[in-house]
């Protein structure tokens, strides 16, 4: 019974955040100018203004606002819209439907598309609407349902078409458009598999050292590591059911990620952060992502600048492609010879955005999110995409900041009692963490003693093997120079876990509750 209310679980919530002629043939409709016409922009100062003005209401829809935590406080009318009410109805730019329906969640697109036919949502973005212009929304993850869902509301999403993306986020064709754009993969094959003797058969010049990724799917789930037989019959039925895998040399490397912004002027690179993955500390999966750090010196500088002009072309070559827009790249650097490799697309805001638009370029500047609805704009723009791309390679530009995604590790459930409320938590000198106030923005946290915590799930909610729990986001680092945990992630982690009560699902209230919600769906929150 636990291995089957476990995978129910996962099931709901997943394993926790051009001209008008080319626009036009994006198939993206553009967000209009509320506020008054301005000329064309051609700085920064212009672009601020635009949208500090901005009266045309703007959604980001999606489970929890994390991903874009602070943007409101550069967009006038900007608006979050929730499936999670991570904030205890404290935050008012943020709107979270009070009656919830009994759905059994799939992915993230389930969720956006349940909000967007929630009749609270549907009545709230009518409240705001001028008209038929119900306004813009943005996504971390939508489908085709959810753009005809925006239709039928007046919503113009702003984001290249989902069936775009979709074949953009295909890591098979990741490593293709690198190829063409002259950024470099880890030594790979891309191949039908149907049995082991396969797998070695077409990698026999990658050696027995093997990773293996499906075209989809989080990497905590869908990346395998193989070195032999027994390893890939673990994981035979996910691979084999395939019609083509990236199989890669195993190689001694860091994760790092950096996103940026291709728009009609070009690509806005931003820095490139180390990630946090596979910690077992803070999730249950062998490669899977857990944080991500920002500082200056992250890698030595010619890896640094490797990375940007990487990112550059590909960004380059996703135009050519026809997408346009926010997007993140993960690259692997191998800590033998120091080579730069492509690891990931992902077409979309991402977990690092939280970390790239709080950042001291970003508030210089404006946040890289801005320059993705500037381009989904119809406000006519010339930006020198080079000069912004010069200063933001500037050390001084990255002030050090870090986040921990914090899953639960164990192989249980249970029923959370308690959990710590979201804001600024302080560690004294012992290590131990408390709570001392409120508030939305990660800025808050002043100084590497404090942090910042977005609570994901609170009471009242099943704590589940690969559940998020929470996101800490703090000031300086969170790992050793060897890529370990320091001794202050630690202490976070111990205590950010340790505000954490939970009741047994031995316990017949629970175990009632427990199968009711596996039997109907739900969000399995009593309310």
């Amino acid at each position: 019974m636990l291995e089957q209310l476990i995978r129910q679980l996962r099931r709901l919530f997943g394993n926790s955040p051009a001209a008008p002629a080319a626009r036009k043939a994006l198939g993206a409709s553009p967000v209009k100018d509320g506020a008054t016409k301005m000329s064309k922009i051609t700085s920064i100062a212009d672009v601020r203004r635009h949208f500090r003005n901005n009266k045309e209401p703007i959604y980001f829809i999606s489970a929890t606002n994390f991903n874009l935590l602070g943007i409101g406080d550069w967009v006038g009318n900007f608006r979050h819209i929730n499936y999670i009410d991570c904030f205890e109805g404290q935050q008012r730019n943020v709107f979270v439907p009070k009656e919830k329906f009994p759905r059994d969640f799939e992915s993230i697109e389930d969720i956006n598309n349940y909000l967007l036919e929630h009749k609270e949502v549907i009545d709230y973005i009518q409240s705001r609407a001028d008209g038929e212009n119900a306004g813009v929304a943005a996504f971390l993850m939508f489908d085709e349902h959810t753009e005809e869902t925006c239709k039928q509301l007046g919503l113009r999403v702003a984001f290249p078409p989902a069936n775009l993306r979709s074949r953009m986020d295909n890591k098979i064709e990741t490593v293709r458009i690198g190829n063409k754009a002259g950024v470099p993969s880890v030594p790979n094959v891309l191949a039908k598999v149907g049995s082991y003797q396969e797998l070695c058969e077409v990698s026999k010049e990658l050696g027995n050292d093997l990773v293996v990724q499906t075209a989809f799917g989080d990497s905590g789930h869908t990346t395998f590591f193989i070195s032999s037989e027994d390893d890939y019959y673990k994981h035979a039925e996910e691979i084999e059911a395939e019609s083509e895998v990236k199989i890669m040399k195993r190689i001694n490397c860091r994760g790092s990620a950096i996103e940026a912004c291709a728009t009609r002027c070009g690509t806005v690179v931003g820095p490139l952060m180390t990630e946090l993955v596979g910690f077992k500390t803070l999730t249950p999966y062998k490669g899977g992502w857990c944080g991500n750090e920002m500082f200056a010196g992250a890698f030595d500088q010619s890896i640094r600048d490797k990375a940007r002009e990487y990112t550059f072309q590909f960004g380059e070559a996703l135009r050519e492609e026809g997408y346009r827009g926010y997007f993140e790249l993960d690259f692997l650097i191998d800590m033998d010879n120091g080579e730069v490799y492509l690891g990931e697309l992902n077409p979309r805001v991402t977990g690092a955005s939280s970390l790239t638009n709080v950042a001291a370029f970003a508030h210089s500047d404006i946040p890289l999110f801005l320059f993705h609805l500037l381009e989904f704009s119809d406000v006519d723009f010339d930006l020198d995409i080079n000069e912004i791309n010069e200063r933001w390679s500037h050390p001084e530009s990255v002030d050090s900041w870090s986040q921990l995604v914090i899953k639960h590790t164990d192989e249980s459930v249970d029923l959370l009692t308690a959990a710590p409320r979201t804001g600024v938590w302080k560690m004294a000198g012992d290590g131990s963490v408390s709570y001392d106030h409120y508030s939305y923005h990660p800025h808050a946290a002043e100084n590497d003693s404090e942090g910042f915590f977005l609570r994901i799930s609170g009471a009242g909610d099943f704590r589940y093997e690969g559940a998020d729990l929470g996101i800490l986001i703090t000031r300086g680092r969170l790992m050793d120079d060897d890529f370990q945990l320091n001794e202050r992630a630690k202490a976070w982690i111990d205590g950010i876990r340790g505000q954490y009560a939970g009741q047994s699902l031995q316990d017949p209230v629970v175990q009632e509750v427990a199968v009711s919600h596996a039997v109907g769906g739900g969000n399995f929150k009593i309310l």
